[in-house]
């Protein structure tokens, strides 16, 4: 498989070398994390000299002896070099019973670098400080951005690039078949084995048929306002037995699984946060051609959904703005900054711009504001908000 290097991660993992944090690797199924432990292995090697690395991939049948906490945590000890640095590197550490205690008992020690990847179910942000002692430090892996997606292909051409990108996505794994049916297969099975693997597993689902039904309607549903309770009352009139304390959890664990994201929505004049129906956004588009085909479809949430992971993948906080019966499509925040953002397919129709620029208008705030879009045009601006070609804006946050 053709492998690209992946900076942006790389760096993050580079630059915590030799601090006391547990590093943990997270992102959804077959997103790269492996691969991202590989190429540090790689830089540890080449950069190090006499570093001391023990390597365990819990899916290799070669480490099968080690899947009980006491002998992983004797077999790393027995491969400590005294006068070396030490580097821990874990694949897929939940498949050890009671890793946590084996992460933990290193750690104290106080003689090893540890960096572990794991399937997301065991190892969610939110339970990170309960799982270790010891302070850790998250790197959150996404599938392939736009940017990525040109780099793999070597394609120079942006704005034919999206379009393709737009029906390949960025799950790595399906670039290496050929044909589009094979492709869509391969995305499927990825998330099929997200539900019954990690999600069945961790959370012992007892109704499936509710899970899979949850799962097309959030796919359906993709960039609309929703609510557990909405979900029970559709899905009461479609017979299906459900109430809206099981869909609430189920939605949390699909988004622990980061199957999808949770956007809630941030009332822009009175600065505060809306507790009551939130949006949903794939970890990859490409989801919900495999599960639920290409028909109907709507590129204008498609884009919506790039654009919600690319603001996500830069370290954004990400809401749905609300100004008094306007909705802003997201209002991204990091520090200081914040960005007031609009997404559509087409804004060559007069009404179709009038309508996409005017809640950007009505905030007074001095913040940026931009309409991002299918323009093929370079950026301009119209009373000051910024028109960007949605191809140009990924490449350039790509580079910030």
């Amino acid at each position: 498989m053709k492998l690209i290097e992946r900076k942006q991660y790389l760096e993050k993992l580079i630059n915590v070398i030799g601090t006391p944090d547990i590093k943990v690797i997270t992102g959804v199924r077959r997103s790269g994390k492996s691969k991202l432990l590989e190429a540090f292995r790689g830089y540890v090697e080449q950069n190090i000299p006499g570093c001391n690395i023990i390597h365990i991939n819990f899916n290799l049948p070669e480490y099968e002896s080690l899947l009980e906490y006491h002998s992983l945590y004797d077999h790393i000890n027995s491969k400590y070099v005294n006068g070396q640095e030490n580097f821990v590197l874990i694949d897929e550490v939940q498949m050890c019973s009671g890793f946590e205690k084996a992460i933990n008992g290193l750690h104290a020690s106080e003689k090893f670098d540890i960096y572990i990847t794991g399937s997301n179910a065991f190892l969610l942000s939110s339970d990170l400080a309960t799982l270790f002692t010891g302070r850790t430090f998250e790197i959150k892996v996404f599938p392939f951005s736009f940017g990525e997606y040109m780099q793999y292909f070597g394609y120079s051409d942006q704005y034919a690039a999206i379009d393709k990108y737009m029906i390949e996505g960025g799950m790595a794994g399906s670039y290496l078949y050929k044909d589009q049916e094979a492709k869509l297969d391969y995305i499927a099975d990825v998330f099929d084995t997200l539900i019954v693997r990690d999600i069945r597993q961790k959370y012992k689902i007892r109704n499936m048929q509710l899970m899979d039904r949850l799962v097309d309607f959030l796919m359906d549903n993709i960039s609309n306002l929703t609510s557990a309770r909405n979900i029970t009352n559709a899905f009461g009139s479609l017979k299906e037995k459900a109430n809206h304390v099981t869909v609430s959890a189920y939605i949390q664990y699909l988004c622990n699984a980061f199957a999808f994201y949770k956007i809630r929505r941030y009332d822009i004049k009175g600065k505060k946060y809306l507790s009551s129906n939130d949006k949903y956004y794939l970890s990859d588009h490409t989801f919900r051609y495999a599960k639920l085909g290409t028909k109907n479809m709507d590129y204008g949430r498609i884009l919506e959904n790039i654009v919600a992971i690319e603001l996500l993948r830069r370290g954004y906080e990400v809401y749905v703005g609300v100004l008094y019966k306007k909705e802003i499509d997201f209002v991204a925040m990091k520090r200081n900054e914040k960005i007031y953002i609009q997404v559509s397919d087409n804004i060559s129709d007069e009404k179709t711009f009038a309508r996409e620029v005017s809640p950007l208008l009505q905030i007074k705030d001095a913040y940026p504001k931009m309409v991002i879009a299918r323009t093929r045009h370079d950026e301009y601006q119209y009373e000051g908000i910024k028109i960007v070609d949605i191809a140009d804006w990924l490449l350039d946050f790509q580079n910030q």
